[in-house]
């Protein structure tokens, strides 16, 4: 039987590698698999339930509301005021706009949700602010890109809300435990920009500095953007609503911002509609296929082998977390954050929560590996060959190499893997805010 799974993964990286489409890759030798390990029937009688089932799940709808959340803040402008705000306190620093463009990111990362709709947004803000400035094509590409990545990180993460479906964990504790990684991130991040403006100043150059009147003006068209972060989150961990409902009061609250901005017009929503039913659709799809392949890998017996022969290894349960993060830094290269999720979930995380780490329970046991493997992902939407940021950044920003771009993203991926180091081995400050909402 386990060869059988082995066949049936390495036909959908075949696929994978032909360019078919993620979620046909993995419903096609999957459902090639079920089929023959049981039988024509079989294999009908379980794309009717499936299918039902899954998309019938509530949770499930909230992926929709902070995708088009998303795109309300996107279409109605909010990215253009929160880099206007950061760059008239920070732009008159050497490297300043880079620094700008990374608390512009972490900002729209809180009502976004996407890290490919963070990236492309703020390089439409950015890029050309910084190279008008100055700046080399270099370090801001990698700036940008690198800055997409806490679009996912900073709550609300549609990875994270799939991770807590898969894992049946509690979405806003999850939401919790990214939190504090995310700030870690984002000042990492602004640390690598000043090192690196510093050792390289002929990268960056400062900007005129700003008047405090006009620092302030700038502050204040911020305001719908935290009004709206606290009204969603506060709610949220108040117990007022939700995760659902409260993804639902934010696509609200962030239509009438751009309503009453004039920046969302009748053209805008039409786009918000139709990019998040795009992107709806893909995620679904996404899931179908990661379920036709979980239930053929599952008669195989493969995770549970997995586990059985992990669970024997004479080594320390860190090094196997270890091994298992790097696996998923080499599977970024080549897949997208949620194909990889919803593949690899269900076969990895039994092993995982049969593991004595740092004597945790299993439910802190299981938000301390959702965050790290979202971090995790970050980083394999950065490091090369594929990383999808860089590629998002470059076809916008198309006047720079890719290779220099990957070049800038060095220094950021080294401030990664520090961040997950540490988050590694001192897995309380993940679950730092977690304890104090439980």
């Amino acid at each position: 039987m386990s060869s059988t799974g082995l066949w049936i993964f390495g036909a959908m990286l075949a696929l994978m590698a032909l360019r078919v489409p993620i979620a046909a890759a993995m419903f096609i030798p999957g459902a090639i698999g079920y089929a023959l390990m049981t039988s024509d029937m079989a294999l009908l009688n379980l794309l009717k339930g499936s299918s039902v089932a899954r998309l019938s799940v509530y949770d499930l709808s909230v992926i929709p509301l902070f995708l088009l959340m998303g795109q309300f803040a996107t279409q109605g402008g909010l990215s253009r005021a929160l880099f206007k705000a950061a760059a008239a306190f920070v732009g008159h620093v050497r490297g300043g706009l880079a620094m700008a463009a990374i608390m512009a990111a972490a900002a729209f990362g809180a009502v976004c949700g996407s890290s490919v709709a963070t990236c492309a947004t703020i390089t439409q803000v950015a890029y050309g602010e910084m190279k008008r400035g100055g700046y080399h094509g270099r370090l801001s590409t990698a700036v940008l890109a690198t800055g997409g990545t806490l679009g996912i990180l900073i709550p609300p993460s549609v990875p994270l809300v799939v991770y807590a479906i898969l894992t049946e964990q509690n979405i806003a504790k999850l939401f919790a435990a990214a939190m504090v990684p995310g700030l870690i991130a984002t000042v990492g991040y602004l640390i690598v920009i000043a090192i690196y403006c510093r050792v390289r100043p002929e990268l960056a150059q400062p900007s005129v500095r700003e008047s405090w009147p006009t620092r302030w003006r700038a502050l204040l068209g911020v305001w719908p953007m935290v009004t709206i972060f606290i009204i969603v989150f506060g709610g949220i961990y108040g117990g007022v609503f939700s995760p659902t409902e409260g993804a639902a009061v934010g696509a609200i609250a962030t239509f009438v911002t751009g309503r009453f901005s004039g920046e969302l017009d009748g053209a805008g929503i039409r786009r918000s509609f139709v990019g998040t039913a795009e992107t709806s659709a893909m995620v679904f799809m996404i899931f179908l296929g990661a379920d036709m392949m979980n239930s053929a890998l599952a008669i195989t017996q493969m995770p549970a082998q997995l586990a059985d022969w992990v669970g024997h290894l004479q080594i320390h349960p860190l090094l196997i977390v270890a091994g298992i993060l790097a696996f998923y830094v080499l599977l970024g290269c080549v897949m997208d954050e949620l194909s990889m999720l919803l593949l690899t979930i269900p076969v990895i995380f039994p092993t995982v929560m049969g593991l004595d780490l740092w004597g945790l329970s299993q439910e802190h046991k299981a938000i301390w590996f959702g965050v790290l493997v979202l971090m995790t992902v970050g980083i394999g939407m950065l490091a090369p060959p594929v990383g999808l940021n860089v590629y998002v950044v470059n076809g916008m920003a198309r006047d720079v190499p890719m290779n220099e771009t990957y070049k800038g993203v060095m220094p950021f991926l080294v401030s990664d893997v520090l961040r997950l180091t540490l988050l590694l081995f001192f897995p309380g400050i993940t679950l730092a805010l977690v304890k104090l909402i439980s």
